[in-house]
């Protein structure tokens, strides 16, 4: 097709009015996608000056979606749709159009080059690095910096044998960079082109150091002259002339760009290799030459810059933030303290503190958006760059690493301004001030709280300065308030009437007619409730705190007003069983909000995102809270189930751990498993297969209980076939040579759920299942997952023996099979515990197992093997007896220690998750004396019982004799314990909801 005619089509699919137009237009674009060239003549066309900018864009715009799905698939083994003489045609022409097309063009040019230098360098095309030096060489300076950024950003983040390009592309072209960079340094009354220059030269500078220094850079003449540029640029004042006056054009301008990037390229050097005791040894002389010759000049630059703000001039917020970075990394030096000291306290009290303080911008957004305020005040990204954070942290660092010489000066000051603001009249009362030390005073909290004399002294402090101002015309310090009062709720108030007050101010600030103060008292109040020791304080106003709650959740998203609803529900546990409905709701109403939010944003760091997980996790704590309660679950499922429809698929993927949980709790207290709750697994099997392998563990969860509570349907429902679908999608993945033993330990535990709790009524699926257990375990490599299959073993032996035994004979693998479940029973750690089979769930399966072989008529399994059989199930029931007599006693010091108010800190690092049961029927005693009744009085004939025991030496015998007579003991406990708890049953009144 020749190109005035494609750009008719394009013009058509995008601009046309007609609906019908536009479609028929977009059907005929997806099919010449595919046709020779047509991605050739969609460049020329975004690159054509005569062509309509509109049609330009849309060209431009197809162009990049194409290769980014096209140039390089994910799939090895797919078909090609750019053929390679289209590939080396668009590899020839982009790099020259590529900067010479407006800014709204290169940004897709952009994106489309740096997929395809990100698939093709260095092998596809290995003259790309002779363009970008000829063309340094060659008047196109700007289109080689432009490619040459894209290329070393390949590398920014890649260590290893991954970065060897990185020495060849310094190699060739940091040299001439720094000629260049030399040459613009020079040229008197600079124009923004030449900024732009220089940011790039920087950012490609930056993404070639940013993990490891090239070794072209340990030189150090070459090192010397590249430190020299960065320290004139940083330290030469910024022109005025040509500086936009709009605040938000005046940050982004080219030359404060080139600052940032500067001060930024110096910070890094320092923190990442001018730190001798963060270097090796061989890299340890560079960092103290660069602690002796650079960091202290460097620090003086920062300071002198920062001065600019005392003097009333201008810093761009990020540049500020840096430069305070810089200072903060410097306290804990001896060297550079040494030379921040002189100007400390001017640094502290004129720079850093005022910058703490309420400032003209936060007024001004308090009082025209006061949304954005809230969302600046709680976003992470925003702390990155702010120049308040960085006054914190710094503040923070120094009293925690100078804290002798500097806490109690600066809380002097901080008092002084106290005093101060209690002594003005009203009209002239420094509110801001009285702010930003407020801000301090919360910012020290866990520094204050252990220092003597501040630590006495802090509920005094609270009473006179902070309270006080929850009735401030203020609307500011109300808010500030209400955050100190919650960083110092946990403090031992000698007078509770104070706890009492501060908490009750903070509930009514949940009703204050100024947004930012309302949300801050959301989030005090979530310390305020963990902090109560009498929640009869509390539950009198539940009600009308939940109601505040989710007026707030209406108007504003915010993943901290979740944290405070889920320590409510927490501390409450089933008393907020006549709210979950509505908790749930509400919660449900504001994940889709949130939902619909982040969905219509273009950021991807977009808070609606984040409070759409701290939704679905809240949701999870009303459901754990409310777990004994199951005809909640029956209420709730309606509200919750469509959100678990949507987020079980890829558009959920943000969000599928959590979803997954929710998923969990309806699955397993839940009455009875609905129809509704029956179709996410169709859901979870796809997602699975096509992305999710990283969930399985998460996954396993409800599947389990699918199966296992929902039994009867699992096995008679035929659309879909569950059972087909489960095997497809197990065999389908442990099939797979690509994925990792780690990844596929779910695939084990699920079979075993199936054979399990489907007893009798699976004999179909003995053989599939069995054959894909030991193809799997002939190829796995770690041991854990090998004793996993061969717990499938166990369990199928135990579903059926005779079947199983006959299935593993077929195989020819029988001997195998056995001889390595032998061998990993005898496998001991140094400290002579078991190497495998390390929980009591693990021994039983394998007893089971065992066992099983045992009732097996005679012949159907030789007496030798018989016999090995019966000693590796004595030595199993043995050290099965023994684990359970410990956690006997490890529950009785756990009891004390919980009575006398200690806790354990101990983890269980046994690799199983899982300790289920055999069944729903037998407990895991119960389980113990069926099996022993196995080995006495099921085998099937008595003579040859006799012959296996007498065939044991006297160890053994002696062993077999112990084992059953404590299988008769337990037997006669379990009785009594059952006829106890039957009568507990009866005596207990049925709860109501």
């Amino acid at each position: 097709m020749d190109l005035p005619s494609l750009a008719l089509i394009l013009r058509a699919a995008a601009l046309s009015p007609n609906p019908d137009e536009r479609k028929a237009s977009e059907q005929q674009l997806n099919q010449l996608q595919h046709t020779p060239q047509h991605l050739v003549r969609l460049l020329q066309i975004a690159v054509d000056g005569n062509c309509d900018l509109a049609v330009r864009q849309i060209a431009s715009i197809q162009f990049k979606n194409f290769i980014a799905k096209n140039w390089s698939p994910d799939d090895s083994g797919e078909q090609p749709m750019i053929l390679q003489s289209d590939k080396e045609l668009v590899r020839d022409n982009i790099l020259v159009y590529v900067t010479q097309v407006p800014t709204l063009l290169r940004s897709q040019l952009g994106e489309s080059l740096k997929t395809i230098i990100y698939a093709d360098y260095p092998e596809q095309w290995p003259r790309l690095l002779d363009w970008v030096k000829y063309n340094l060489q060659n008047q196109q300076i700007y289109g080689a910096l432009f490619v040459l950024r894209i290329l070393s950003r390949k590398y920014e983040f890649k260590s290893d044998e991954e970065r060897i390009p990185v020495s060849r592309i310094v190699e060739e072209t940091f040299p001439l960079l720094l000629t260049i960079f030399n040459g613009l340094i020079e040229i008197e009354n600079p124009s923004l082109e030449i900024a732009e220059l220089m940011k790039l030269i920087c950012k490609i500078f930056w993404s070639s150091v940013y993990l490891e220094l090239p070794k072209q850079l340990f030189d150090l003449n070459v090192f010397n002259a590249w430190m020299l540029l960065f320290l004139n640029v940083s330290e030469r004042p910024v022109p005025v002339e040509g500086q936009p006056m709009d605040p938000e054009l005046r940050k982004s301008w080219g030359w404060w760009k080139v600052k940032k990037w500067t001060v930024h390229i110096l910070n890094r050097l320092y923190s990442r290799f001018g730190d001798p005791k963060l270097q090796t040894p061989e890299n340890k002389p560079f960092a103290q030459m660069f602690q002796t010759t650079y960091a202290g000049r460097i620090l003086e630059g920062h300071l002198n810059c920062l001065n600019t703000i005392r003097v009333g001039g201008y810093l761009p917020d990020r540049v500020t933030n840096l430069l305070l970075q810089y200072l903060n990394n410097s306290i804990s030096k001896s060297s550079m303290y040494k030379l921040l000291l002189p100007r400390l306290d001017v640094l502290l009290f004129e720079i850093v503190f005022p910058l703490m303080c309420f400032n003209d911008s936060d007024q001004q957004l308090w009082e025209e958006d006061p949304h954005e305020y809230v969302r600046k005040g709680y976003n992470i990204i925003e702390d990155l760059y702010s120049p308040r954070t960085a006054s914190m942290d710094f503040v923070n660092e120094l009293v925690r690493k100078r804290g002798k010489d500097n806490l109690p000066k600066f809380v002097q000051f901080v008092v002084g301004i106290f005093r101060s603001y209690d002594e003005s009249p009203a009209e002239h009362k420094p509110y801001r001030q009285k702010d930003g030390a407020m801000l301090a005073v919360g910012a020290l909290c866990d520094k204050l709280k252990q220092t003597d004399p501040y630590k006495s002294e802090l509920e005094h402090m609270l009473v006179q300065h902070i309270f006080p101002e929850f009735s401030s015309p203020a609307g500011h310090l109300r808010a500030k308030a209400a955050w100190v009062a919650g960083q110092y709720a946990h403090i031992n108030f000698s007078d509770q009437n104070n706890f009492r007050k501060a908490f009750h101010s903070v509930v009514s600030g949940m009703r204050d007619p100024d947004l930012p103060v309302r949300v801050d008292s959301v989030f005090a109040l979530r310390s305020f409730v963990e902090a109560c020791k009498d929640l009869n304080e509390i539950r009198p106003i539940l009600p009308q705190l939940l109601d505040e709650f989710f007026k707030l959740m209406n108007e504003v998203e915010n993943e901290d007003l979740v944290f405070t609803l889920e320590t409510i529900v927490d501390k409450f546990g089933e008393e907020m069983a006549p709210y979950a409905f509505g908790l749930c709701q509400n919660l449900a109403a504001a994940f889709w909000r949130c939902l619909n939010t982040s969905e219509a944003s273009d950021d991807p760091d977009e808070v609606g995102a984040l409070a759409a997980v701290g939704c679905l996790r809240a949701i999870s704590t009303i459901l754990e809270s409310v777990s004994s309660l199951p005809q909640l679950f029956v209420e709730i499922e309606p509200t919750i189930l469509p959100i678990m429809q949507k987020m079980l698929t890829a558009d959920g993927q943000d969000v599928f751990e959590e979803v997954l949980e929710i998923a969990s709790y309806m699955t397993f207290y839940s009455p009875t498993i609905s129809l509704g709750m029956w179709s996410l697994w169709p859901l979870m099997v796809e997602a699975l297969v096509d992305w999710a392998i990283d969930f399985f563990p998460n996954i396993l969860v409800p599947m389990d209980n699918f199966i296992s509570r929902g039994t009867a349907h699992f096995l008679t429902c035929k659309e879909p076939d569950y059972q087909q679908s489960l095997f497809t999608v197990l065999s389908t993945l442990m099939t797979d040579r690509n994925i990792e033993d780690s990844d596929i330990e779910s695939a084990p535990k699920l079979i075993e759920v199936v054979f399990q709790n489907c007893k009798g009524q699976v004999d179909q699926w003995v053989e599939p299942y069995l054959r894909l257990t030991i193809d799997r375990l002939q190829r796995a490599e770690t041991s854990y997952l090998k004793s996993l299959l061969i717990q499938v073993v166990a369990n199928m032996l135990y579903y059926n023996p005779g079947l199983t035994l006959g299935v593993l004979h077929n195989t020819g693998l029988a001997s195998t099979v056995f001889d390595l479940w032998f061998q990993m029973l005898q496998q001991k750690r140094k400290s002579g515990l078991p190497a495998n089979f390390k929980r009591e769930h693990n021994k039983k399966v394998c007893c089971l197992g065992l066992t099983s072989l045992l009732a097996l008529p005679g012949g159907q399994f030789p007496e030798e093997a018989l016999q090995r059989v019966f000693r590796a199930t004595l030595d199993l029931l043995v050290a099965y007896k023994n684990q359970m007599a410990e956690a006997a006693k490890e529950t009785e010091v756990d009891y004390e220690n919980e009575m006398n108010g200690l806790e354990s800190d101990e983890d269980d690092d046994d690799d199983d998750g899982s300790d289920g049961e055999m069944d729903d029927t037998e407990d895991g005693d119960e389980a113990e004396s069926k099996k022993m009744q196995k080995l006495v009085a099921k085998a099937s004939d008595a003579q040859r019982f006799q012959n296996l025991n007498q065939s044991l030496d006297f160890n053994y015998q002696a062993i077999a004799n112990g084992i059953a007579q404590h299988a008769e003991v337990r037997r006669v406990e379990m009785e009594k314990e059952k006829q106890k708890k039957a009568a507990k049953a009866a005596a207990t009144p049925v709860r109501a909801i």
